[in-house]
């Protein structure tokens, strides 16, 4: 299983629970696709991005049920990261859990 991950506030983390899908955060929709990060990304991604905030989520997706909407692009210092074009099922995630504040 090929797995990336995607940081959320616990309230989209929510509305991704109760609607069966995700299309992005802000940030996503913005860019027209979803962005998620391989397990060694995550930190520098959560570090970038998230820092100071709480209240954080973190999910494991299985990108191998996502099929061809992954697209592996360059993006920060040439790194190869994973993007979604499209939704995630709810059943695409494998694991969620809290981000520690530290």
């Amino acid at each position: 299983m090929s797995k990336a991950y995607k940081i959320l506030t616990a309230g989209q983390w929510a509305a991704w629970q109760g609607r069966g899908a995700f299309s992005g955060a802000p940030i996503d929709l913005d860019a027209g696709y979803i962005h998620l990060s391989t397990a060694e990304q995550v930190a520098e991604t959560a570090e970038k991005h998230f820092a100071g905030l709480s209240d954080l989520v973190l999910a494991e997706v299985d990108l191998d049920l996502l099929g061809d909407i992954v697209h592996w692009e360059e993006s920060r210092g040439g790194q190869l990261f994973p993007h979604v074009y499209g939704t995630i099922p709810l059943e695409a995630v494998t694991d969620a859990r809290p981000i520690p504040e530290d």
